[in-house]
């Protein structure tokens, strides 16, 4: 079987990441400077029609920080502005009238989903939108390929120095790990809090001394809404019987070890297997060394049980994750660069021993979109997927057979995030198909009682139970997406219904 590198042949290929390199961080300055108002941090910064603003998402579907700040944009006459947000979620909506009215021409995220993925698909931008992942993001950001002339950065609590954390305060979020990258490398950095605390801060992920503006606004935003549909855990019979596959999968690998190390996505079935991993360890008397990535409840239950030495966590998915790193010191908080750069001299992806991701579509080259729904319509990104699947020992992708009537093992995914290249195992309710690229592993698991199945053989009973209904593409590109490394790794053309 040909393995393809990429959904699509497409111009733009990455630049070799060795050629690559991280800029210096700027140095601390002084404390940041009080201002009244959004509108006169606007003005402070100097901001001109075209400039590039940053934003994080550690608030996710409960962030009030963009809107505010491009409201106040929009209220001073800003526009043609490029707006570079980690995430862009359903409570970020005003955003379209922002797009439709001029004032932000061009969009780089690492996930889109809601009205504003919606307004992409119509076609409102005035520009194809760039989809990163977020070791990309970090990447472009610190090697100076993604410019930002001001990071417009939320933080629960702030003290008069300017160091920042997002643990403590009414809209604690977990560590701000995707805000320390713009803090490092922006030309200016504003802090928002709610709260100035008047002692220093004892731990903080943004340094004293990064932040040039400091203004205090009534809210950052609702915690209560960074638990969201895609971090929830998935209860149904088919989830069950994949999430009892995937531990299959772990103990068969030969990886569960003193000091292994665990990732998962933020989807259902993956946060479903976090919950029950603990038992596999136990009975193996496996004490790990380390979860990371975005973290839930069901690691720091691990975390708890002495079943893991420690958490890296660059972003909270809910708030029992965000009480611990309150509260627990070997929770520890990691930038997205240490996270997942490829220009990082040792990004955590690479030391990972298992990932567990999910997908939209699997196809039979292994190719992952997590983009795309089968009806091409934007519901996401690329997010950590391509970083964790490049870097981890063992890549399962998880995905039911169907769902709302499309197949998820398909001929050809609609848009390829994910290369299967860098996937070696894909488990579904019917089985697990390995990568034949991993023949080391297809022998193992032929030691086991694991129901393997060929990546054909899987695509062919998806086909019987729900045949493909694609949506009529138009001509027009409405988002590419990158390379982790940089260049186009696909496009996403505009929709019919």
């Amino acid at each position: 079987m040909n393995i393809s590198m990429g959904g699509n042949d497409k111009p733009g290929e990455a630049m070799p990441v060795s050629a690559l390199s991280m800029l210096p961080p700027k140095a601390a300055s002084g404390p940041p400077v009080l201002l009244a108002s959004l509108r006169e941090a606007l003005i402070a910064c100097d901001i001109k029609d075209g400039a590039t603003l940053s934003f994080h998402h550690h608030l996710r579907d409960g962030d009030a920080v963009l809107n505010q700040v491009l409201n106040t944009a929009a209220e001073a006459g800003l526009r043609g502005l490029t707006v570079a947000a980690s995430s862009i979620f359903p409570v970020h909506a005003p955003l379209v009238d922002h797009i439709a009215h001029g004032v932000v021409t061009r969009l780089v995220c690492d996930y889109v989903k809601g009205p504003v993925a919606s307004a992409i698909m119509a076609g409102l931008m005035p520009e194809p939108v760039l989809l990163q992942s977020h070791g990309g993001r970090a990447r472009a950001i610190s090697s100076g390929q993604l410019p930002v002339d001001v990071a417009f950065l939320g933080a629960p609590r702030v003290d008069r120095d300017g160091s920042a954390t997002g643990a403590g305060g009414r809209a604690s979020c977990g560590p701000l790990g995707y805000a320390m990258v713009d803090a490092d490398y922006a030309k200016k950095v504003v802090l928002l809090t709610e709260e100035i605390c008047t002692a220093p801060l004892g731990r903080y992920e943004i340094e004293p001394g990064k932040a040039d503006f400091l203004v205090t606004v009534p809210s950052l935003g609702d915690n209560r809404r960074i638990l969201s549909g895609a971090t929830a855990i998935a209860t149904d019979a088919a989830s069950t019987t994949i999430v009892d596959l995937v531990l299959g999968v772990i103990h068969a690998s030969g990886l569960i070890a003193d000091g292994f190390s665990f990732q998962t996505g933020a989807g259902g079935i993956s946060l479903g297997v976090a919950n029950k991993l603990g038992h596999l360890l136990a009975t193996a008397g496996v004490r790990g060394g380390f979860i990371s990535g975005g973290i839930a409840g069901g690691h720091v239950a691990l975390l708890k049980a002495r079943l893991f030495e420690r958490i890296l966590d660059v972003q909270s998915f809910d708030l029992e994750a965000v009480r611990s790193y309150e509260r627990n010191l070997a929770h520890v908080a990691m930038s997205a660069s240490r996270y997942a750069s490829p220009i990082d001299p040792s990004p955590v992806v690479d030391l990972l021993d298992t990932v567990v991701l999910g997908a939209a579509e699997v196809d039979r080259s292994f190719n992952v979109n997590v983009a795309t729904g089968g009806n091409g319509v934007i519901l996401g990104g690329p997010g950590g997927h391509p970083d964790t699947a490049a870097g981890a020992k063992l890549t399962i992708v998880t995905t039911r057979l169907k769902a709302g009537g499309n197949p998820k093992i398909v001929d050809r995914v609609a848009c390829c995030v994910t290369p299967g290249c860098d996937v070696d195992v894909v488990v579904t309710e019917a089985g697990i198909a390995v990568n034949p690229m991993r023949m080391d592993l297809l022998e193992r698991f032929r030691k086991s009682s694991l129901p393997l199945r060929t990546i054909d053989q899987l695509a062919a009973i998806a086909a019987s139970e729900a045949p493909v209904q694609r949506s009529n593409k138009t001509d027009s590109v409405v988002a590419v997406v990158e390379r982790r490394g940089g260049g186009c790794m696909d496009i996403i053309y505009g929709c019919t219904a």
